[in-house]
């Protein structure tokens, strides 16, 4: 079994990370709008029918603006939890609201999707794993300290969507208000650069393929930067960082022992064409 993954927009600006197979997909978030969804998803070579739900880690704007409409648009499920739902205010059709607990598996299709608590200042934040046979990709952003929880499932990712938002000295220098820079790195709100890589350097599992820095901050830090940093310790993974202006490629998932192939889908008439690289 295999994943195909992508990050349709990350940033403060948005955030929407897709993760499905062959037959169904998931989109953790949607916090860009149902027309840009569909630009970049018809960009990549993916089909929005085969998203079978979205899953709202938390209430912010930059993380749920898309979601009415899309779900009005196309009638998908949306996965929240009670707080969380009662927060983002939504008015969407009651049958197709599902709420979720952390720690037990949603089964979709033959994806298995696993919420779990995460520190961030939102009213009931939570982050996932989606699983398809024995490959796991972990979507990890909006994280104000890498606590237990997100260690425990990190370390059984094959690949990862995780959180570099800011350079510390590049936020200490910034012209940010105090109380905002409290906000970003007092344990509820975002995870450094150095926090993301001493996750990754101290916790990464022999088998990942794939980490994708994302959620970066505009002002305090730069894509260069990050991907400097991080190219410095992939040993053997693939290291991309998640834009704020426009979709990654998609990037294929798979067991190891097989190649990891990265697939960039292109709309082509009515056929797809398929790069290997």
């Amino acid at each position: 079994m295999s994943l195909y993954i992508s990050s349709l927009n990350s940033g403060s600006n948005g955030n929407c990370y897709y993760v499905g197979n062959e037959n169904e997909a998931v989109l953790v978030d949607a916090g860009i709008s149902c027309r840009e969804v569909e630009r970049r998803m018809n960009r990549l070579g993916l089909h929005i029918h085969k998203v079978k739900a979205i899953f709202v880690s938390h209430e912010h704007s930059d993380h749920i603006k898309g979601i009415c409409t899309l779900v009005k648009k196309y009638s998908i499920p949306v996965y929240i939890t009670d707080r969380t739902h009662i927060a983002c205010g939504f008015t969407l059709e009651r049958h197709l609201v599902q709420s979720f607990h952390p720690n037990e598996p949603i089964v979709i299709g033959d994806l298995t999707i696993t919420a779990f608590t995460k520190m961030h200042d939102a009213c009931d934040p939570h982050s996932f794993v989606i699983s398809c046979g024995k490959i796991n990709v972990g979507v990890f952003t909006d994280i104000g300290t890498p606590c237990k929880n997100l260690i425990k499932h990190f370390k059984q990712c094959h690949a990862a969507f995780l959180e570099a938002n800011f350079d510390e000295e590049m936020l200490h220098s910034g012209n940010y208000p105090y109380h905002l820079k409290k906000r970003i790195s007092g344990g509820n709100g975002h995870l450094s650069n150095r926090q993301a890589l001493e996750l990754f350097t101290q916790y990464k599992p022999s088998f990942m393929s794939h980490l994708l820095l994302s959620h970066l901050s505009k002002n305090n830090n730069c894509p260069e930067l990050v991907q400097q940093l991080f190219d410095q310790h992939a040993n053997g993974v693939k290291m991309i960082v998640a834009s704020r202006y426009a979709e990654t490629e998609v990037y294929y998932v798979t067991t190891p022992g097989k190649e990891n192939l990265k697939k960039n889908y292109k709309t082509s008439s009515a056929q797809l064409t398929f790069s290997f690289a």
